[in-house]
């Protein structure tokens, strides 16, 4: 018996919220908290992927301030993006995504389908996978025969 591996699309989500790097960095920080996301995709007027906006980066408004002596909480979205953007190909595995998930910092990874945004996987949609793969075959070691759990 063969078990397919599923795709990081089996779990990714698609309906995403997503900003432009025109976008005013406190719409975007204020739609991060008002719909519970640590962060968010950046696209160009044609869709293009251009960066990755999360927590951190919008954190850095509260010290950008002081620091260049102006008010703090101004700019852009492109102004505190990140550009150095780690993706998945949709191609990836499910497991592929958990050891990227497992070797790197990122909390979501976008997913790109010949360079076009088609959705973004999150450590928490790897976390859906592991139970809905959960075995069906109980593997007990032999030592525990006796006490078997139920």
């Amino acid at each position: 018996m063969t078990h397919q591996i599923e795709s990081v699309t089996d779990y990714m989500s698609i309906k995403l919220i997503t900003f432009s790097p025109d976008d005013d960095i406190q719409y975007a920080t204020q739609t991060l908290l008002s719909n519970q996301i640590s962060g968010a995709p950046v696209v160009d007027d044609s869709g293009k992927l251009v960066g990755m906006l999360s927590e951190k980066d919008c954190i850095r408004l509260l010290m950008d301030g002081p620091y260049n002596q102006r008010p703090g909480g101004t700019g852009t979205v492109s102004d505190y993006m990140s550009r150095n953007i780690k993706f998945l190909p949709a191609s990836t595995t499910i497991v592929e995504a958990a050891y990227e998930f497992t070797n790197s910092p990122y909390r979501r990874f976008p997913i790109l389908d010949q360079g076009v945004l088609v959705g973004q996987i999150s450590r928490r949609d790897v976390l859906k996978a592991i139970v809905k793969r959960k075995p069906k075959v109980k593997h007990v070691p032999s030592t525990w025969k006796a006490r078997v759990p139920a």
